[in-house]
């Protein structure tokens, strides 16, 4: 507790300097692409001048999708830091559980009827919830679940999941596969409206920092929370609703997107320590960040073809958990 208390001071510097690299991303996010803006139209257009075409570029595509980029990637980060610490298991990921294969089955049942993108995401939203309340239930079963039966539990409900998708792409007409494909690797292109994704993030942000104190206390385990005067179970339980209901978000919005609730929450624990208080506002901006970069990237780097921004995640951090395994063996 005693590094958690001098980590407190740092808290507001910290964001501060997070939140001007988020601002950097989505500028560079904003003004890249097939036709290039320069800082100066840039600046013209968010202050309301500016030529039309740039103008209609950027608040109706580009603005909207890395306002999507940026709150998909926070939502996941700050959903894998809960799940580390639920778990606590630092190599927990928000979809450890199920939510991204329950989401998947939802969103491809839709696409195979050929709905609209709307019902896309309500399904794909609903397949997460029912699959986070599965492995909870069944996780529970008579008793009171532990960290690992919910685990054990959340990795098989997966594995079943993924039969589904299997059969579900196996007898999908060729036309739907590449939609069906794009959506499973994680895909912005089609991200509707930020606002309900980047209100979520704000709300549970601010929220999770009054709670950061108790979260310390359970990181280092449940009787010891309990033994500080920590509702254990409570605690618990809102953990797992609230990073159950952010990944559902996060699928919902832009499809599956691996390794950022992974990579991110473990390597600013080696770089800002373990305080909670610090760690989740801090996820929420470098998430952001990281996903911003990487859509701006996966849409540029064989322009004017895109690739899922899922690829360019699972090409960065791969290499970059490998490398954090190997500096904490």
């Amino acid at each position: 507790m005693r590094g958690a208390e001098r980590a407190a001071p740092r808290l507001m510097p910290t964001l501060l300097l997070f939140g001007l690299f988020a601002c950097a991303a989505m500028g560079l996010s904003i003004a890249t692409g097939s036709l290039h803006i320069n800082l100066a139209q840039l600046l013209a257009v968010l202050l309301g001048d500016g030529e039309p075409l740039h103008r209609t570029l950027i608040f109706e595509l580009r603005l909207p999708r890395s306002l999507a980029a940026f709150a998909t990637g926070g939502l996941l980060a700050v959903a894998g830091a809960l799940m580390q610490v639920l778990l606590r298991n630092p190599l927990a990921d928000p979809y450890v559980l199920g939510l991204s294969g329950g989401a998947a089955v939802g969103a491809l049942s839709a696409m195979l009827a050929g709905l609209g993108s709307a019902v896309v995401s309500g399904s794909a939203f609903v397949g997460a919830i029912v699959s986070a309340v599965t492995v909870f239930t069944l996780a529970h079963g008579s008793g009171s679940w532990t960290p690992t039966r919910l685990l054990l539990t959340g990795v098989v409900i997966a594995a079943g999941w993924g039969a589904v998708v299997t059969f579900m792409l196996a007898i999908a007409p060729t036309e739907n596969l590449p939609g069906m494909l794009f959506w499973l690797m994680g895909d912005l292109a089609y991200a509707r409206s930020p606002w309900p994704a980047l209100i979520a993030l704000s709300l549970v942000s601010l929220l999770l920092i009054p709670l950061g104190r108790s979260l310390n206390v359970l990181a280092r385990g449940p009787l010891q929370a309990a033994a500080l005067g920590v509702a254990v179970k409570p605690l618990e339980w809102g953990i797992y609703i609230a990073a159950s209901l952010l990944t559902a978000m996060a699928v919902t919005t832009a499809g599956s997107i691996g390794f950022v609730g992974l990579v991110v929450p473990h390597l600013l624990r080696l770089v800002l320590g373990n305080d909670q208080r610090l760690i989740l506002p801090a996820c929420a901006l470098a998430g952001g960040t990281l996903l911003t970069l990487a859509d701006t990237l996966a849409r540029t780097i064989i322009a004017p073809e895109q690739l899922p921004v899922g690829v360019i995640t699972a090409l960065l951090g791969v290499p970059s958990f490998l490398f954090l395994l190997y500096r904490s063996r």
